[in-house]
């Protein structure tokens, strides 16, 4: 049988057992989609990428969840080029990466940070009432109404749509009661993968400045709060940028969450509130062999 190298990498973050955890295979070459299919859910992080060769760009991308293919996951992205960085296959430059949703551009840096072009933001304000809102979130009202002046609700998407829900103070943030059938109720509402409440109160510090919001991540369809998620804080960094609530002095926007699934992490967003890059650093939390079953084959993965 096959056997490929497969590691799991924490992106947003600087140490293991931090931030979010990803599934990299640095030599996918040959592998079947059953057979990467079965390796991400063996692996069971939240995305795993799978590295190949690529005619027209300098690397392909293959990503998968525990239970499908993926267009894109920035997350898996940044694991992978932390870990081919880290093997020293490749330096600080800049990078075309094919994946499923088309070209993107990958930057990584001497600092140890790895840069990941997202997309456009499309913001869309949306009209649901507070008291459901918050009561999805076990949350009163006014918790939201507080701030709902200057940040409405609103659906942004800059890789995939999130229901923004801005929350006035980090103690509320951190009391949340969540009803999860409610959630995937107003995520249907708003045509929404999730929601995603967050504070301008922080509970850390970047390495170089202070966290811009916390944001937490509930996905719809799923009863476990994700830990740092690029594409909500990306789209939630874009989302404030462009209603002015950043102070001008504010030139790159720092997302941290993670914290309740003891998982802190940070994730660095360059947006003018249209145009979205998020970037981050990841370490090797696990370094192994993974055997591969055949084509067609039934059994589980021996590790």
């Amino acid at each position: 049988m096959d056997t490929r190298q497969a590691l799991l990498v924490d992106a947003f973050a600087a140490e293991p057992t931090a931030g979010t955890p990803t599934g990299v295979v640095p030599e996918a070459d040959g592998l079947t989609d059953d057979q990467m299919q079965a390796v991400a859910s063996e692996l069971g992080a939240l995305e795993t990428a799978f590295v190949l060769p690529a005619g027209d760009a300098d690397r392909r991308l293959r990503c998968f969840s525990p239970t499908g293919d993926l267009d894109r996951a920035e997350a898996a992205t940044i694991g992978a080029h932390a870990a081919l960085y880290e093997r020293g296959e490749i330096d600080d430059d800049e990078w075309t990466v094919a994946t499923a949703a088309g070209e993107v551009t990958v930057e990584t840096k001497q600092n140890g940070m790895v840069w990941v072009e997202q997309g456009r933001a499309d913001i869309t304000e949306v009209d649901i009432p507070y008291a459901d809102v918050a009561d999805a979130l076990g949350l009163d009202e006014a918790t939201l109404k507080d701030v709902g002046a200057d940040l409405p609700l609103v659906t942004a998407d800059a890789s995939e749509p999130w229901l923004m829900v801005p929350v006035n103070y980090f103690e509320h943030l951190s009391n949340l009661s969540v009803d999860v059938a409610a959630v995937d109720s107003l995520c249907d509402r708003a045509d929404a993968a999730g929601v995603y409440p967050f504070t301008f109160d922080t509970v850390g510090a970047d390495a170089t400045r202070r966290s811009t919001f916390h944001g937490r991540a509930f996905r719809a369809g799923n009863r476990t709060e994700e830990p740092v998620t690029a594409a909500a804080s990306g789209a939630c960094a874009a989302f404030v940028r462009r209603y002015g609530a950043l102070d001008d002095t504010i030139e790159q926007i720092i997302a941290e969450g993670g914290h309740f699934r003891d998982r802190p992490g940070t994730v660095s967003v360059d947006t003018d509130g249209t145009e979205v890059w998020v970037g981050g650093r990841a370490v090797t939390a696990l370094d192994g062999t993974m055997t591969v079953p055949v084509v067609d084959d039934d059994d589980i993965i021996e590790a």
